[in-house]
């Protein structure tokens, strides 16, 4: 009996490059969904609840932006690759924000994109939290639940950012180096790029600091990495 294939929703309205990944993926053993418009992506994102999302930025109908943030709020929690061909860094950092995991600028490698979807796949069923709860400042992470409360308020993580802040939390005081904290929370297979972990680390600090151009709790430790102070 043969392993179940794990689904993968394209949406993407240039139908050379749906084509092209629709080939790839399911070379690659993947079982493929597409879609060539917003309304039709979100619609089938709903219904066949794939295991992995890429979805492109700009789209007919309605963005990746507004399907992305409505799957969020309806309580859906695969994994979404942004595709998009603008580079700016307030897209990513929206796009984040929004509920993506992931984002890759055009034009890209296959073989990246492939590894970038593994490597997001294998993180979500590998890693086992303790339970452990953490507070710092005006925050608590209940990695159990995987809730972030901030003043008592929720503050909704994606599936990357709860990893990354746990990571963080974890190892408390200890200056970690970009490569280590990559390797950490992707995965040794991952082939984003240490502004990739930048982009995550801006998004953090937006819902965990009272100040994030002067943040007391994700310290940048100049030609290292980061440092996490629980105390400030």
């Amino acid at each position: 009996m043969t392993d179940k294939k794990q689904k993968i929703l394209v949406v993407e309205d240039e139908e050379a490059i749906l084509m092209g990944l629709e080939e790839n993926l399911k070379f690659s053993g993947y079982e493929v969904e597409t879609a060539m418009d917003g309304r039709g992506g979100l619609e089938k994102a709903q219904k066949t609840k794939p295991d992995l999302i890429l979805l492109d930025l700009m789209l007919p109908g309605i963005s990746g932006f507004e399907i992305c943030r409505e799957l969020r709020d309806g309580g859906y929690q695969m994994p979404i690759i942004m595709l998009t061909a603008r580079q700016d860094e307030f897209d990513k950092l929206h796009g984040f924000e929004m509920g993506a995991d992931d984002y890759v600028t055009k034009p890209f490698s296959i073989d990246e994109l492939l590894a970038r979807i593994r490597a997001i796949l294998l993180r979500g069923n590998r890693r086992e939290m303790t339970g452990k709860v953490y507070e710092f400042g005006t925050c608590t992470l209940d990695t159990e639940s995987r809730i972030l409360k901030n003043d008592g308020k929720e503050i909704k993580l994606t599936r990357t950012e709860f990893e990354l802040l746990a990571y963080f939390c974890g190892n408390e005081g200890k200056a970690l180096s970009r490569n280590q904290v990559m390797n950490e929370v992707w995965g040794t297979e991952y082939y984003g790029t240490q502004r990739s972990l930048d982009s995550f680390v801006a998004s953090l600090r937006s819902k965990i600091e009272e100040k994030p151009a002067k943040p007391k709790h994700i310290l940048t430790v100049h030609g290292v990495g980061y440092k996490f102070l629980g105390d400030g």
